[in-house]
């Protein structure tokens, strides 16, 4: 079958967004997990050889004709391994089983002075296998995809929060105009809520897990087969070399908790950034910030003068699907009907697909996130025609002052009311307060009125 044109794809994963995910290829496609299914096996073959109790012996130079199966993995091999496993190759029928067509692919690589074909895959089940290689996919793909473009978005809010930190803007709660704040300090907001999250996801891609146990998770062939050998240990170094945390009691299966974690912090750094998508896009609504406009790009079929804050949209249709998925993923792999069952082979086959939404998600975002820039003079009218914010200060100073019912006497004055300045300064003129505190009062300003938030910037987690 030929290769068939993005626009032909079934999945815009692999078409419309190609470009967007081309990052992932090396660890979310069929090619990969053969890969890190043949990387299993071969150093599992390799591992059996330094036990002294087999009599399996495997020089250096053979280790690494056996390890290049792996290394030097193209797309002549994955073709191979799919042919043995769909059509037959050789001698070997089709084995309509990938795992197996796995071990055959190591024993037709096998270098011709070694006899080892009946050590390949001894005593293991599939799922020793297949758990591993998902692991060996998925801990990179997000340690060395998701989690470096998450640190740009961070760095980027980061950067864009210190060189706004004293840019007044009206806040609004419940939708409605509230106490100022700068637009630097809200997105430090979000600089450091996506620091946690990234703390999070590191935390629980150090604990990925694998297992190598047998049919039950009990050992039973290895001990049968070599009953002194201290399978557990065996396996705990194995596991651990790899690069993985080792899973000591299963079933057939590894129990998937420490996958449901992963899937969960990302969904955790995934929701942030959905929040922070409906922001700016509400932003962009209200004009608190334009965009650049592309020369050439079309903003709308029928209203020439449009330019949608798209990025922002694909980024949150993204990050919903990518959160849709991972929450059933993490729901999903972590059942099995008793000892083992097989519905979850295919489900595990599309957690590629879930880190794919997460990674358009964050480029998008990073990409709208360049072309924004803060309108200055929409935010200083916007803070000018909505005086009534500095209500708050001058009932906290009257209260400071012991003026009785301050909180009423601004209340009456102001809510649900049109109110100017000079209306505030009517009010100010006849309260019974000292000339010191009227001209506190009468220096209040919205723009001025944002307390400490150009300091907090500094405390964004980095």
């Amino acid at each position: 079958m030929t290769d068939r044109s993005p626009l032909r794809a079934v999945s815009p994963l692999d078409g419309r967004y190609a470009r967007y995910t081309e990052p992932l290829v090396d660890y979310a496609s069929e090619a990969a997990l053969m890969r890190a299914r043949t990387r299993v096996e071969v150093e599992y073959l390799i591992a059996l050889a330094d036990l002294s109790e087999t009599p399996l012996e495997i020089d250096s130079e053979q280790r690494g004709h056996l390890r290049a199966l792996y290394e030097a993995f193209d797309d002549d091999d994955a073709a191979l391994i799919k042919r043995i496993e769909t059509e037959g190759y050789g001698d070997y029928a089709a084995t309509n089983h990938d795992v197996k067509a796995i071990e055959y692919f190591v024993r037709e690589g096998l270098p011709e002075d070694l006899d080892a074909a009946h050590w390949i895959h001894f005593g293991l089940t599939s799922e020793d296998v297949n758990n591993l290689a998902h692991r060996l996919l998925v801990k990179p793909a997000v340690e060395e995809v998701l989690v470096p473009k998450l640190r740009d978005v961070r760095d980027a809010l980061i950067e864009e929060a210190r060189e706004y930190r004293d840019l007044p803007m009206l806040a609004r709660t419940h939708g409605q105009p509230a106490t100022p704040t700068t637009y630097g300090k809200e997105l430090a907001v979000y600089a450091s809520r996506l620091g946690r999250a990234l703390g999070r996801i590191e935390r629980a891609t150090d604990e990925v897990s694998g297992k190598l146990a047998g049919a039950s998770g009990t050992y039973a062939a290895h001990d049968a087969a070599y009953p002194d050998v201290d399978w557990r240990a065996f396996s705990r170094t194995f596991v651990r070399d790899l690069g993985l945390e080792h899973e000591p009691l299963t079933t057939q299966v590894n129990p998937c908790d420490d996958l449901a974690a992963v899937f969960d912090a990302l969904r955790g750094a995934n929701n942030v950034l959905l929040d922070l998508d409906l922001d700016v896009w509400l932003y962009v609504s209200d004009r608190y910030l334009g965009q650049e406009a592309a020369e050439g790009e079309t903003g709308s079929s029928t209203m020439p003068h449009k330019v949608n804050p798209i990025d922002f949209e694909n980024s949150e249709g993204n990050l919903s699907k990518a959160n849709s998925d991972l929450t059933f993923l993490g729901d999903y792999v972590t059942t099995s009907r008793l000892q083992r069952d097989l519905s979850d082979s295919t489900v595990k086959r599309n957690m590629g697909a879930a880190v794919a939404h997460c990674l358009i998600g964050y480029s998008k975002l990073e990409n709208g996130l360049a072309k924004v820039v803060p309108n200055e003079q929409v935010m200083a009218d916007d803070l000018d025609a909505t005086p009534e914010v500095v209500g708050e200060a001058v009932q906290t100073v009257l209260r400071r002052e012991g003026f009785d019912d301050a909180y009423e006497h601004v209340k009456k004055a102001t809510r649900g009311r049109d109110v100017s300045m000079a209306d505030f300064e009517a009010m100010i003129d006849d309260l019974d307060v000292s000339e010191d505190v009227r001209e506190e009062l009468h220096a209040l300003t919205p723009a001025g009125y944002t307390g400490v938030a150009s300091d907090l910037v500094d405390d964004a987690r980095e």
